[in-house]
């Protein structure tokens, strides 16, 4: 039996590669039990979705994985890599895709460190389909939100690198609250320099208000604020 699977709802009708494809969820199934990945393969079939499979989580590892929005199905006790070290490997590669955990043993230390290392579910064999199926959306809508995120930090990031170093100690003083004045006597410069560096910082991040500004900020991921703040 073959270890991987391609997608499992092609659709001829469109262009391979095109946005309406990489838009489209992925299930990502890692099991070395073939028989029981190629039933995870066939219920994501029947409910509709993308899957590919893998055999363990090294031949995962050396994939190329398409761009696409979808979450992990991944036993715990593989062969090789586990499960919870794919978890750890992926987190340190900054792969946040959420990831779903079965296991055919429940164990409650494995499952609450599955858990607080940021996994969707933990979930016993055999599982109940609907109950995966419901997992696997909570984590394809989590995916979304992160992806959505991330897009929107690296676009502030872009809009940051327009900015002088000044600019950006204004940026973080006025994130803060400080006033003009408190801002000039802070840096060492008039208050009419602060108003032009400010409008500068307004302008390169095309912000329309304070409060835009410090909504940004906020959303900034703490080591790009601690770049700006160095």
């Amino acid at each position: 039996m073959s270890v991987s699977y391609q997608s499992t709802v092609p659709d001829r009708s469109r262009p391979a590669g095109n946005s309406a494809e990489a838009d489209r969820p992925l299930v990502i199934l890692v099991d070395d039990d073939d028989g029981f990945r190629e039933a995870l393969h066939e219920l994501m079939q029947s409910a509709g979705l993308d899957a590919i499979g893998f055999a363990s989580t090294r031949d995962l590892l050396k994939a190329e994985l398409p761009d696409r929005p979808g979450c992990f199905v991944a036993d715990v006790r593989m062969p090789g890599v586990s499960g919870l070290d794919l978890q750890q490997q992926l987190a340190e590669s900054g792969d946040i895709k959420p990831i779903i955990f079965l296991t055919a043993h429940g164990d409650i230390p494995m499952s609450v460190q599955a858990m607080k290392a940021g996994a969707v579910d933990f979930l016993t064999k055999p599982v109940r389909d609907q109950a995966l199926l419901d997992a696997i959306a909570a984590g394809i809508v989590r995916d979304i939100k992160q992806r959505t995120h991330a897009q929107v930090v690296k676009k502030h990031e872009s809009k940051l690198a327009l900015l002088t170093p000044r600019e950006r100690q204004v940026l973080r003083e006025v994130a803060a609250g400080r006033m003009n004045k408190q801002i000039a006597f802070d840096l060492g410069i008039s208050e009419v320099t602060v108003k032009l560096h400010r409008g500068n910082v307004m302008r390169k991040m095309q912000l329309t208000s304070v409060g835009e500004l410090v909504r940004v900020w906020e959303a900034l991921p703490a080591e790009v604020r601690k770049r700006v703040e160095a």
